[in-house]
């Protein structure tokens, strides 16, 4: 693209106001014032805006209306009249908090019963479980093994029977 007729990036044009009215940092100023010396683009972006702000200045300016200053102190006579309204507002605002509170703290207490109720109360199967551990794993062997009978006969052999004595020369047998 030709340099003169180069546009103004999206930043500079958001920029052009501040140049115009002078409030842009000397840098930045530097900047879009080389680009609108060599493009013929851009100074028609920049003289365009200034006619525009020329033009709204000769719109005119909306005053205040005439019962403004009485709908003011009309609404602070009322305000007077009620009297400490902000004070009613913090009341108020107190009271909703203590009650808010007041519920937090019953339903966390009843959390709490309903919790030590399950954790205390309740029988736990999964700990009577882990306490008979061995049990469990052996289950189905046990089950296996029938009724006590089969027991009985297995702690009358050799192996399962009860320690044996101490040999007479103090050597027990492997």
């Amino acid at each position: 693209m030709a340099q003169d007729q180069q546009r103004l990036t999206p930043t500079e044009r958001a920029n052009l106001v501040a140049y115009l009215d002078r409030e842009l940092p000397e840098g930045e100023a530097r900047v879009i014032a080389s680009k609108l010396t060599h493009s013929a683009t851009a100074r028609r972006e920049a003289e365009t805006l200034e006619k525009t702000w020329e033009l709204l200045d000769h719109l005119s300016h909306p005053g205040p209306s005439r019962d403004l200053s009485e709908r003011t102190l009309t609404e602070i006579r009322k305000i007077d009249l009620e009297g400490g309204r902000l004070e009613t507002a913090f009341v108020k605002g107190g009271r909703t908090l203590v009650s808010s509170l007041v519920w937090v703290v019953a339903a966390c207490i009843a959390f709490g019963i309903g919790w030590g109720s399950t954790r205390w109360i309740w029988p736990n199967s999964t700990e009577r479980l882990t306490k008979d551990l061995s049990i469990a794993e052996h289950l189905d062997e046990y089950r296996g093994a029938g009724d006590f009978s089969f027991l009985k006969l297995l702690a009358d052999t050799k192996e399962f029977g009860s320690e044996p004595e101490d040999d007479p020369r103090g050597e027990r047998p492997q």
